[in-house]
């Protein structure tokens, strides 16, 4: 069981942390690339990209606790034992490096859509 709700916290941040660069990095990039007409076209067809963008400081919040609780869970179970079967040690010791790589990537989104939104306006603008 703990297994399920580890993977589910892993998934559920690395969305939300593609949230946080769905409404303001992917918006940033097209319109410096002279886009702007397919972020018009965007916002018109999905909706939910103007909500992610109106609420970005919910959105970012939300997203930063689920890295925060996701950390500290890898964090705790970092040592914790893997068992002695070498077939379900070797899938144990997969599971927590899988966990890990997402975990990262989740940052990784999470600080390029930070920088999208709270920083480049302050700086360029």
């Amino acid at each position: 069981m703990t297994r399920i709700k580890d993977n589910f916290i892993n998934y559920l941040t690395l969305f939300s942390s593609t949230g946080t660069l769905i409404c303001c990095a992917l918006p940033a990039l097209l319109v410096s690339l002279g886009l702007g007409a397919v972020i018009a076209g965007l916002a018109g067809n999905i909706p939910g990209l103007v909500w992610l963008s109106e609420n970005k400081i919910s959105v970012f919040i939300f997203s930063g606790s689920l890295l925060a609780i996701n950390g500290f869970l890898i964090w705790t179970n970092r040592n914790a034992p893997c068992p002695i079967d070498p077939k379900l040690r070797d899938v144990c010791i997969k599971g927590r490096k899988f966990s890990r790589n997402i975990y990262f990537t989740s940052l990784v989104v999470f600080f390029i859509g930070f920088f999208f939104a709270f920083v480049a306006p302050k700086i360029f603008y």
